[in-house]
């Protein structure tokens, strides 16, 4: 009998899906987003100086996604959803950064730059924002996360068991004849009593 797709290779697909959306958000969260441009500089802003949520949300991804590899039946279903509402997060805070570059991504770095803090005195002093790939590979590696934790939601019943490589028998092993002291010992290792009758 052939084991479907799902069953193959759901777990293992999903997993690194979130695995590499979260790593990925991760990696792009120390990278250049946005510089904006002032009257006497251009100041540069990585994705974690604008988006306080995305170094979080995507360290949540990784740790998800080996919790959701490790995870037994019950677990799986709870932590696909958790998946999706991750990704859906990340998709959400970076996809307005790539469409509309508001001032808020800037913000920071240039009251670091310049020493004016608030939003509509940093907003005065912008002149433009031009956005770098990275913001838009921020809104994919958050569509990757999702779509990992939808792939897990529609497979996760048909993921096989974990190995049971430590599980112990069920039973005494029969005896076929006098047992010497090896066996003895593979007995107790075993957790049966050696000296117990058959």
């Amino acid at each position: 009998m052939t084991e479907s797709w799902s069953a193959r290779r759901g777990r293992s697909t999903s997993v690194l899906a979130i695995l590499a959306g979260g790593a990925g958000s991760l990696i792009g969260s120390t990278q250049v987003w946005a510089t904006a441009s002032l009257a006497d500089a251009d100041v540069t802003a990585t994705g974690a100086d604008g988006i306080a949520l995305l170094q979080p949300l995507s360290l949540a991804a990784l740790a998800l996604s080996l919790a959701l590899a490790l995870s037994g039946p019950a677990l799986r279903y709870v932590l696909a959803a958790l998946g999706v509402a991750i990704g859906a997060a990340l998709v959400a805070v970076t996809a307005p950064v790539a469409w509309s570059a508001p001032t808020s991504v800037v913000q920071t770095a240039v009251t670091d730059h310049t020493g004016i803090s608030g939003e509509t005195a940093v907003a005065d002093l912008v002149s433009g924002i031009a956005v770098t790939p990275w913001a838009w590979l921020g809104a994919l590696f958050g569509a990757l996360v999702a779509l990992g934790g939808l792939l897990a939601l529609v497979t996760a019943r048909s993921w096989r068991r974990g190995g049971r490589r430590f599980d112990t028998g069920t039973g005494a092993r029969p005896a076929t004849g006098p047992l010497d002291a090896v066996d003895t010992w593979d007995d107790l290792s075993r957790g049966d009593d050696p000296t117990r009758p058959a």
